[in-house]
Order: structure tokens, then C-alpha cells, then sequence
């Protein structure tokens, strides 16, 4: 027997040898090996506490029956943030957020309570606003000329003519009482802006439908966020919202398919330069303001990918690409790449632009710049479809990182591709849940992916959307899902989430300075506070 036990366990370490985390060089101090001991024993103590199916869960379609760890978040986020696991990792530094979408990333009621400061928002809808048609109906919004202000004093009043603009916060103020009044005002705006779980399991439970609520979101998002004075104040608190989540690094997707904002003068008048001069301006008030309270640490920096959408023609790609290219010799240090976004399934794959992106390649070594690409690609369940094709395309054409590559797990010679190249793929677990490629994170490619030896940085994708705001939720999910992973796996996304940023090695020195000094003073934190009542269960099965 002690032979055979000998060969299990040779056997269990090859399996895992190629995993990122397994062969890391660094290994874990006894700090973190009691540390990771301690992460361990309270996810053991909470699958059977909390996931044990005994807690009525009223939200549950199904049932408290079915809870479990790494189900499905929108029915267990309100379980999730109560557990002492969740604690412990939003206290964790995260490193970097690779994948996420601007436009997606400030909570929804946050985004209506700057819009309602602003007195040129207006908002309007295309059929009466009545209890029974308020949830098929979404609002419009738009920052209005000043000669063009309204005084209409509500939505709801029988007076109103659809298409009717009506100044915001008249709007919130004058709803109908049998809808809720100002609350509900609120409630509905704030549905428009999110996904709930009676969408996503039950009436959208499939990608197709869910989609459509998804791209719903944005299309009612739109008009709130472009609009200068609210977009300044988007961005500060996006980058506040991280690093209180212990995110100090973002590459943020900002989306460039429009080419103007709405100016303060409500004026469809703001090219995109301006966008970056903000931007920048931002992110250099929030580094001094930390600087000034010793907190330099908390934020490194931050780049822009630049993104438009995959429905464009290829003309209207040359468009877009000359512009990438005018931003990049302005901007060198701000923009980071260039990516092309939207629902893969439907929409056009990398092969129909492969020329334009092809001759992009060729521009940038007569300017003599570069601007990699960072691809969404395999966002999709198809296999051998165009969408499941553009992970081929995303490589021959150079990507520098993969966004989703959530079907990659079909492919073994990409993987192997990936591993080969450093070539990291930014997995964004609860977005993949939630727009239904799978039932829940035990069920998610991730641990396969690992095991293959590619590099994976997690990522939240949009955030306000899905309700999964920073990274501590999405790390929550992939740690409880799996036995294998532990305290080093963490590590190893953390550190990851660093060596395949767009910083250059200087911005990445002084990046994994400040994390190391962080993620001592959290190991330390997880031993002086959890040490006690965790040191000394069995340890979780493995």
C-alpha cells in the first residue's frame, strides 16, 4: 500500500506540474504556508456552515436545496459578502484588472446620483409609462443645449407624449405614486442598468437572450456616462471603487465607437483626444491625492485599450485604426492596445478584418510605434464556429492577451500556443456565469486552463452590470470552487495580474514593490486575525 500511495501522489504532482502556481520559482514562505492553511480550513468550515443547503434562501428560484459553493452569484452574492472568506479576500491586494469595460464599472446607483446632479439631463421614452408596461420599458437619457431644457414635469402624468424630453430629476421627482414614486423612479432606472437572476435563470437563461438584456444595459447607460462632466467624475470613481478593493492597476477597455462626447455645452462636440486629456487628468488627481496621504502604494497606474465594436465595416474599421494610431504618438505613456468588442456569436470574427488589422500592423512600423493587440476572443460556446475561430485568428495576428477565451479549453494546441508565448488569458468567471456559458464556477474551464500551463489573470468584465464590483467577488468564486486551489494560486493571479500588464519594466518593478509590501501586511493580517479560531482545524481535503 505504501508503494501504491507513493505512486498516487507522483502521479497527483505531475498532473499539476504545469499549473502556473505549481511551478512558480517562488515558493511560500511559512508565513503564507500557515496563512494558506488558515484560507483553507474557512473554506472547509463554510461549505458545510453556509453552502450546506440548510439557510432558507428566499431568492433561490430553486431553493435553498441547491446552494453550493461557486453557484450561481446573483442568487448567492448576498450569502457570499456575509461569509468570513469574503472578508478576508477583499482585504487582499489584487494587483491589476486587465479586462473590464469603462462603460461597466461604476454601480449603477452611484451613475444615477451623478446624473441627477446634473441639471442638463434629461430622459425620455418612446411609450407611456404605465405599472404594467414599466418593466418592457427602457429610459433614454440625454444632456440637453441649454435653449433645448424642458420644463415637462414627469413621465408618468397622462399629459406626456412619448419622446417627450423631461428634465431628470422632474422625472424622479413626479413618479406616479402607484409606481413606486421617486423610489421607484429609481428602482426602475437602476433594473435597466443590471442584470438580476429571475433574467439570468429564468426568462434570459440562455446566451442569445441574455445578450439581449445585457446590451440593453449599455444602450440605456450611454446617454448617463458620455457626457463630460459626469464621464470625469465616472472615471475618479471608478478608480476610487478599485482601490478600495485593493486593485492598484487598470487597463481599462474604453469604447470609441462614437467619435464625440457630449461637451458641457450639450454638444455632440468632444473628440476623442479629449477623452485621453481627461482621463490622464483624472488619474493624476487620484495619484496626488494619494500621495498626499502616504498611500502611493494603492494606485501605480493605469493604461486604455482602445475598443470599438466588431459590426463595423472594414472601411469604417480604417477609420477607427488611423485614429488608434493618432492617440498612441499622442498619448504613448496612456495607451496600452487595441481590441475589438461585442458578442462574438453574432457578429463579425477577426478573420473578416484580418487585412485592415493586418496593414494596422504595417502603419505602426512606419510611424515607428507599437499597439498591440489584446483580443476578445473565444468569448462563446461554439465549436468551431467563427466566434470559437477567432482564438486562431487572435493568435496569428499577434495578441498580446486573450479576453474570455473561455472555449480555448477545446483547443490544445492554442493552449499550448499560449503557454509557449506567455500569452495570458484574462478570465472573467462571473461574467461568463452570468451570460450563461455555464451553470456555475465548479463547471467553469478555469482549473483546466490552469492545468495546460496557461497563464490566467481574473478579471470582472462589467461590473455594474453583473454586481461583482472590483475583483474580490470574482476571486471569491474561483477559490471556493476548487480544493486545489490555494493561497498560491492567489498569489500567482495577483502577480500574474502584473507580469502581463501593458506597464514597462520600470512601472512593473515599482509595481511588484508595493505589492510585496501589501501582500506581507495582509498574510500578516490573515495569521493576527484568524490564527486562533483556523490554525488548528483539519485541513480541507485535497
Amino acid at each position: 500500500m505504501e508503494e501504491y500511495l507513493k505512486q498516487r501522489e507522483e502521479l497527483i504532482a505531475q498532473d499539476r506540474a504545469l499549473r502556473p502556481d505549481y511551478a512558480s520559482a517562488v515558493p511560500l514562505s511559512v508565513d503564507e504556508q500557515k496563512a494558506d492553511q488558515i484560507l483553507r480550513n474557512i473554506r472547509t468550515a463554510e461549505a458545510e456552515s453556509v453552502w450546506n443547503g440548510k439557510r432558507p434562501h428566499e431568492k433561490s428560484i430553486y431553493g435553498p436545496q441547491q446552494m453550493f459553493p461557486g453557484m450561481e452569484f446573483l442568487t448567492a452574492r448576498e450569502t457570499i459578502v456575509e461569509t468570513q472568506l469574503y472578508k478576508v479576500l477583499s482585504e487582499m491586494p489584487k494587483g491589476g484588472l486587465l479586462h473590464a469595460h469603462l462603460d461597466a464599472t461604476v454601480r449603477a446607483d452611484i451613475l444615477l446620483c451623478l446624473a441627477l446632479q446634473q441639471p442638463a439631463m434629461h430622459v425620455r421614452v418612446s411609450d407611456c409609462l404605465t405599472s404594467s408596461t414599466l418593466g418592457a420599458i427602457l429610459p433614454v437619457f440625454r444632456a440637453l443645449p441649454k435653449q433645448d431644457w424642458t420644463t415637462t414635469t414627469s413621465l408618468t402624468d397622462p399629459s406626456y407624449s412619448p419622446g417627450q424630453w423631461v428634465p431628470l430629476q422632474n422625472a424622479r421627482n413626479n413618479f406616479s405614486p402607484d409606481m413606486g414614486g421617486p423610489e421607484g423612479f429609481e428602482r426602475w432606472v437602476i433594473d435597466a442598468l443590471m442584470i438580476n437572476p429571475s433574467e439570468a435563470y429564468g426568462t434570459h437563461n440562455t446566451t442569445a437572450k441574455i445578450w439581449e438584456k445585457f446590451q440593453s444595459t449599455f444602450t440605456v447607460s450611454d446617454g448617463l456616462i458620455r457626457f463630460v462632466p459626469i464621464w470625469s467624475q465616472y472615471v475618479k470613481e471608478f478608480l476610487l471603487s478599485s482601490i478600495a478593493d485593493g486593485i492598484s492597476y487598470v487597463e481599462p477597455r474604453i469604447m470609441f465607437w462614437f467619435k464625440h462626447m457630449v461637451g458641457e455645452d450639450g454638444e455632440e462636440n468632444v473628440p476623442h483626444r479629449v477623452w485621453f486629456e481627461i482621463y490622464e487628468r483624472v488619474l493624476n488627481e487620484v495619484k496626488t491625492e494619494l500621495k498626499e496621504q502616504g498611500r502611493e502604494d494603492d494606485l501605480i497606474g493605469s493604461k486604455i485599450i482602445y475598443s470599438t465594436m466588431r459590426d463595423a465595416t472594414c472601411e469604417e474599421l480604417e477609420w477607427y485604426l488611423e485614429d488608434c494610431l493618432a492617440l498612441k504618438q499622442e498619448f504613448p505613456h496612456l495607451l496600452a492596445g487595441f481590441d475589438l468588442v461585442g458578442h462574438e456569436d453574432p457578429l463579425k470574427p477577426l478573420i473578416y478584418y484580418a487585412e485592415p488589422l493586418l496593414r494596422f500592423v504595417e502603419r505602426q512600423k512606419e510611424l515607428g510605434i507599437h499597439i498591440p493587440f489584446i483580443f476578445h476572443a473565444g468569448e462563446t460556446l461554439g465549436d468551431g464556429t467563427a466566434a470559437d475561430m477567432n482564438l486562431f485568428d487572435a493568435i496569428l495576428l499577434g495578441t498580446k492577451r486573450i479576453g474570455h477565451g473561455f472555449s480555448i479549453i477545446k483547443h490544445p494546441r492554442v493552449m499550448e500556443i499560449c503557454r509557449e508565448k506567455g500569452i495570458c488569458i484574462e478570465m472573467c468567471p462571473i461574467s461568463n456565469e452570468v451570460l450563461r456559458l455555464t451553470g456555475s464556477m465548479p463547471m467553469h474551464p478555469l482549473p483546466a486552463v490552469l492545468n495546460h500551463g496557461v497563464h490566467v489573470a481574473l478579471c470582472s468584465d462589467d461590473p455594474s452590470v453583473f454586481g461583482n464590483m472590483g475583483l474580490s467577488f470574482d476571486f471569491f468564486q474561483v477559490f471556493v470552487a476548487s480544493e486545489v486551489n490555494g493561497l498560491k494560486t492567489l498569489r500567482e493571479f495577483v502577480w500574474d495580474s502584473i507580469r502581463f500588464s501593458s506597464m514597462d519594466e520600470e512601472e512593473k518593478r515599482l509595481a511588484y514593490a508595493a505589492l510585496e509590501r501589501r501582500w506581507a501586511k495582509f498574510v500578516k493580517d490573515i495569521l493576527d486575525t484568524y490564527g486562533a479560531r483556523y490554525s488548528n482545524q483539519s485541513a480541507a481535503s485535497e
